[in-house]
This record gives C-alpha cells, structure tokens and sequence, in this order.
C-alpha cells in the first residue's frame, strides 16, 4: 500500500459530509468519524459550542447571555451530555443548564461548579472516563502562569476537556494559558484553544500551544476582540488549519 493510501483514511476524517443548510442560525463545521458518522459543531458565541452527533446533542460552557449577545436555549434541543469547565459567568450558567437538561442529562463539571450546582459527575484533572461505548472523556489542566494573572484560574481548580466522539479527538481548552501539560495532550483532531488577555492567552502563546499539540484543526474561541489575523500564516508550515468562527 503507498503512503497516499495510507494517508486517505485522515484526511477524509475532516472532510465536511455535509454542507450548511442555509436556515443554520450558527456558523457550523461538520466532520466524519472512523465510521464514517457526523459530528457537527454550531458555534454559539465566546465558550459556548454545540455538537450534534448521531441524535445525540452535547453542550459545551452553556451559557444564555454575554454583554448584548443571548442564546435561546428554550430552542435548541436538550442535551444528552453538558460539561462545563469552571465558575466564572462566561462559562457556568445555572439557568441555562437548567433549560438544557432532560430525564438521563448527564453533566460533568469540575468540583467547584459541582458543589454550587449540588449534582453533576465531578471530574479532576488527569481523571478519564468512559460515558458510553462512543464518548469518552479525560479532565485535563487549565490554568494561568503569567504573573498577576495567576488568580483567574488557579492550577488544579479548572477543567479542559479532551472528548473522543467515535475515535474523533476533540480538545476544549476552557481557560488556560500554554501550560507545560499540553505537551501531554496527543493525537488531536480538532482543538479549540482560548485567546484573549489578561484571562487567557496572547496570540504568541495560542501559537506556541498549537505547535505543540498540533491539531488538525484549530479553533481560536473565547477571543472577545482580540486580533486572531496572524494565527493561520503563522500556524500554515505547521499544517495546522485555523478556522475562526464567532467565537467572540
């Protein structure tokens, strides 16, 4: 077999399978599994992603309103899985989780938000788990490191999220700076890495983090109005592709 062939399979793997529909409320990107399903992303706003697969809908940092922008979550499906990242307001929504949540939700949350919140699968850093035999999920660090910064997230109280969706690789940063530990984080499909400072990091240190972790795929979120024009050429020699959404 040639190495073209053995390089299909991959590639197909983040080929779109299906087009937007012109009625889509929210930008979306749709990938292919190993087994040829879809996953699909709708990019809500700043932290907040949706993604569809086979029936099943998964919430990401729920949350209704930011400055002027809402989300009406009274009109988006309920989820089978919600998983929030830490407390701050950007990211944990009480009432927002409330609207998303049915008979079997399950929500993974880090133990701060799940003491608040009084239910949940609590998740530590380092910790894995299997959901179902097409989920599973791995609580990985986020943290700040620069001086004076270092009181927005704490090491050891907030979760990132690595979620394998039948084989895909799918990594939510949540907020973080580029922390040492990402050079633990392997064989990534689809990244969505934080950039805006003071809370996150510079578009210096969101390249850095790409170039280690090396995703197929990037997706600059939490971005507020920071200038993101200089991450795809620089990120282009690394063969990572930077899509960029409204994730403001």
């Amino acid at each position: 077999m040639t190495k073209t062939a053995l390089l299909l399979p991959l590639v197909f793997s983040l080929m779109s399978c299906n087009q937007q529909p012109a009625s889509e409320t929210y930008e979306t990107d749709t990938f292919t599994t190993k087994s040829g399903k879809c996953v699909k992303f709708h990019a809500l706003m700043h932290a907040c992603i949706r993604i569809e697969f086979d029936g099943k809908e998964i919430e990401i940092d729920p949350t209704g309103k930011l400055g002027n922008r809402t989300i009406d979550y009274t009109a988006l499906p309920k989820a089978d899985y919600i998983f929030v990242t830490h407390e701050h307001f950007d990211h944990f929504d009480k009432n927002a989780i409330g609207l998303l949540t049915k008979e079997g939700t399950q929500l993974v949350t880090n133990q701060r938000c799940g003491d608040m919140l009084g239910y949940g699968k609590i998740m530590v850093n380092g910790e894995k788990a299997d959901l179902n035999d097409w989920l599973s999920v791995e609580a990985v660090p986020a943290y700040n490191t620069t001086e004076g910064h270092l009181q927005f997230h704490p090491k050891g109280r907030d979760n990132g999220y690595i979620l394998t969706i039948d084989g895909l690789r799918i990594y939510v940063a949540g907020d973080t700076e580029d922390i040492p530990e990402m050079a633990d984080i392997k064989d990534i499909d689809i990244a969505f890495l934080p950039c805006n400072q003071p809370y996150t990091m510079t578009v210096d240190q969101c390249v850095k983090a790409a170039k280690i972790i090396k995703p197929k795929v990037l997706f600059p979120y939490h971005y507020s109005d920071t200038d993101l024009s200089e991450l795809a050429p620089r990120l282009k020699e690394e063969g990572v592709e930077v899509r960029v959404r409204h994730y403001e």
